[in-house]
């Protein structure tokens, strides 16, 4: 009899919770509580309590190429960074193509998730539904997992800051936000740098008569195009530039990266510059930001102090009078109510997860949180190397260490987390995005071989280690083998070239080098005591901005 899995949520994590339990041959059942699949990549007009929201201009940060299911390429013709309303599209066709929606219960919330008294022996989870007429429903599971977010529950600090009750503007929070039409003519202090903060900056400098930028720390801006015209994760995510620099110096690569940012322009003349180095924290990805700058359409600010009226103090001891409205860009907190609350046992009351997945706690490993992590490259692949890992663990396919030892690998990694971001939520968070996948996919038996095939296929095997990390990578070999991986990484440049071919007559032409020709090639310009010159400048700093991993120290 096949065991049952409860899925919590039908984003982009429980789509591919489902596919993977229907690979080793669980029976899922997915509980949504809205009435459609998409999770945070579904817009709606008006935000929801207690579900995640986004703005309408919303484009994603990583490439198709990247950011696609291991056996599902997005469309060829779509554009290589899409708007929100075409990722869901995709969505659809994956669950579509693999018959996944039948295995998905709408507009029912999962009220609670439990232990069952023989769960020592038996494993299993009492998990409690209510159905949008209110009636409750008990089920019994042999394994759950988590896959409802954590971007639904918006944090404000509006009350920390005195004086804000006499202030006749309005004040929201970035999930609020659907567009600029509500600001035209006004003038708005948004509060936050990060992804969100900077968007919503650039849009409302469009329609304002005033756009101001407050951050406490500062950002480094990464544009989503490469120096070459092509997307920055293609040319930046590879084997080889983890292998590179995991030998050198991390002061190096921060230099190198700096540099080539501030060739493009200054932060610190921008307002720009970070309080921290670029590898301690995630960079700002946004495209326009700098030239808002520049035409005096977003003004930087320091941290908020507080109001005053209908003006804000900052911390620099300057004023803003006649603010009409104040945007908070201010993140958001992941809540798992409906869980047993002697799972958060980590720091500040967090889940304490073994990779970032298992509660070690449990006497059972039948209960994963999905998704509860950050990287510096796409979060698609990386949740769905974990469904992957998950589902084979419930199916009793694979093993995990004994709860001392997973213990102890959450201490090391946090630790060493420490050493390279200073925010104690991100150290526990952080994950090396292909060392990650690879860890995963080592538990799996899907790890690509590539010594062996550089051996078979050198064009298969130097584009693996070279090129760009794509997913596909991970259905070369071992369970979930898929026949049109190899074929899918030789023609993966071929799909971003795709949406640039629309004028008729004309044909493209493109070169799409690989990283790691371009470190090849840096290395053998390299000369003793000429590091620093200004050609070999730019070969580092191309290299290594927008880079995704932990050099050594």
């Amino acid at each position: 009899m096949s065991q049952r899995v409860a899925v919590i949520g039908a984003g982009p994590s429980g789509l591919t919770s489902i596919k993977s339990c229907l690979d080793e041959g669980l029976k899922p059942t997915c509980f949504e509580s809205s009435d459609d699949i998409g999770g945070l990549w579904r817009f709606k007009e008006t935000p929801e309590p207690g579900r995640s929201s986004i703005y309408r201009s919303l484009v994603v940060n990583t490439s198709k190429e990247m950011m696609c299911f291991s056996d599902f390429p997005m469309p060829a013709d779509y554009p290589n960074y899409m708007l929100h309303s075409q990722l869901l599209q995709y969505f659809r066709l994956y669950a579509q193509h693999f018959d996944l929606l039948r295995h998905i219960t709408f507009q029912t919330s999962v009220l609670t998730v439990r232990q069952r008294p023989d769960f020592s022996r038996s494993g299993q989870w009492e998990v409690v539904t209510e159905n949008r007429e209110g009636q409750e429903q008990r089920h019994v599971f042999d394994g759950v997992l988590v896959c409802s977010g954590h971007y639904t529950q918006p944090v404000s600090p509006l009350d920390q800051f005195p004086g804000h009750e006499s202030f006749p503007g309005r004040c929201l929070h970035s999930w609020e936000y659907k567009d600029a039409e509500a600001f035209r003519g006004k003038r708005v202090v948004v509060v936050g740098i990060g992804n969100s903060g900077g968007d919503i900056a650039v849009e409302i400098s469009r329609a304002a008569e005033k756009t101001f930028l407050s951050t406490r720390k500062g950002a480094w801006v990464l544009a989503r195009m490469s120096s070459s015209g092509l997307p920055l994760d293609m040319t930046a995510i590879s084997r080889f530039t983890v292998l590179l620099t995991s030998m050198l110096p991390r002061a190096l690569v921060n230099w190198a990266a700096e540099r080539t940012l501030n060739h493009r322009y200054d932060h610190r003349l921008y307002g720009l510059q970070p309080t921290h180095r670029l590898l301690e924290q995630k960079p700002l990805i946004n495209d326009d930001l700098p030239g808002r700058i520049l035409q005096g359409a977003v003004v930087l600010k320091p941290d908020l102090r507080g109001f005053q009226g209908s003006g804000l103090l900052f911390q620099d001891g300057t004023m803003e009078g006649d603010i009409d409205a104040v945007v908070f860009c201010t993140g958001y907190n992941g809540t798992f109510s409906f869980l047993p609350p002697s799972l958060c046992s980590g720091p500040q009351g967090d889940l304490n997860l073994y990779r970032r997945v298992f509660p070690p706690a449990l006497e059972r490993p039948t209960l994963a949180i999905m998704g509860l992590f950050q990287t510096k490259g796409p979060i698609f692949p990386a949740v769905e190397m974990q469904a992957r890992w998950v589902t084979r663990v419930i199916a009793g396919l694979t093993q995990l260490p004994p709860r001392k030892t997973m213990l102890s690998k959450i201490e090391t990694e946090t630790k060493r987390n420490m050493k390279s971001y200073l925010c104690p939520r991100q150290a526990a968070l952080h994950v090396d995005y292909i060392p990650y996948l690879d860890s995963l996919a080592e538990q799996v038996g899907v790890r690509p071989n590539i010594l062996g095939l550089l051996l078979r296929e050198p064009s298969v095997g130097l584009r693996v280690l070279l090129g760009p990390c794509t997913p596909y990578q991970y259905r070369l070999r071992g369970p979930g083998k898929w026949d049109g991986a190899r074929q899918a990484i030789l023609t993966q440049w071929e799909r971003v070239a795709q949406p640039f071919r629309t004028r008729l007559g004309v044909e493209a032409s493109y070169i799409a080098t690989d990283l790691g020709s371009t470190l090849i090639l840096y290395c053998l310009h390299y000369r003793p005591g000429s590091l620093f010159s200004s050609r070999q400048d730019q070969y580092v700093g191309d290299l290594f901005s927008g880079i995704s991993f932990t050099p050594a120290t």
